[in-house]
This record gives structure tokens, C-alpha cells and sequence, in this order.
């Protein structure tokens, strides 16, 4: 059963935007703070933008003021509206709670959305 899948990727020019889409199964987003990752070539996943179950959003420094996370909670849905998208933000996308989910094999991942940044 899927319970995460994240949509929207792509590949785009630089300074171009992207909205990524993640529907999540109810019993993971119901009054969760969610998040998103992403984990570039070579690098470990890592979170990029989090939005509390009471709709408060946070960032890290290299995506603020360019990057907006928000949630449809009658949808189970969390985005993320990127901007002004740089090549260093080429990576695979994904969404999670905050922690990501455990199961008994360790945690739970959708199969994540690429975005490509790239003239």
C-alpha cells in the first residue's frame, strides 16, 4: 500500500519554479508536522521545509524566500512551491513526517518526485 506519493518534478532552467504535490494516507498526516527532504547525487537526504500540523512553516537557510510549504489538510496534501530554483537544488524530493515514519524494516519513504535544475 502507498501511503506517501510525492509528484510534480521535473527538469527546469535556472531561475525557473516547480510545485511539487505529496498525498499522504490519513493515517500518516492527520495532525502531523510534515516536511519535506531531499537527497542530492552523493549526498544524504535531508530536510528542506516543515509545516506543523497548526500550519506553521519552517526553513532552512539555503531555501528561504524562495521555497513555500503549505498543506490541504481535507486533501492530505502537502506542497512545496519553489522558485527562483538554482542547480544546486537538483535532488530527489520527498515528504515525511517529522520523524519520518518507522516501520519494522526501518523508515518508510515514498518514491520521492527529481527535480533537475540544468540550462
Amino acid at each position: 500500500q502507498v501511503e506517501l506519493s510525492e509528484s510534480g518534478g521535473g527538469l527546469v532552467q535556472p531561475g525557473g519554479s516547480l510545485r511539487l504535490s505529496c498525498t499522504a494516507s490519513r493515517s500518516i498526516f492527520s495532525g502531523a508536522d510534515m516536511a519535506w527532504y531531499r537527497q542530492a547525487p552523493g549526498k544524504q537526504r535531508a530536510l528542506v521545509a516543515a509545516i506543523t500540523s497548526s500550519n506553521n512553516p519552517h526553513y532552512v537557510d539555503s531555501v528561504k524566500g524562495r521555497f513555500t510549504v503549505s498543506r490541504d489538510n481535507a486533501k492530505n496534501t502537502v506542497y512545496l512551491q519553489m522558485n527562483s530554483l538554482k542547480p544546486e537544488d537538483t535532488a530527489v524530493y520527498y515528504c515525511n513526517r517529522i520523524p519520518p515514519v518507522k516501520r519494522t524494516s526501518g523508515d518508510y519513504w515514498g518514491q520521492g518526485t527529481q527535480v533537475t535544475v540544468s540550462s
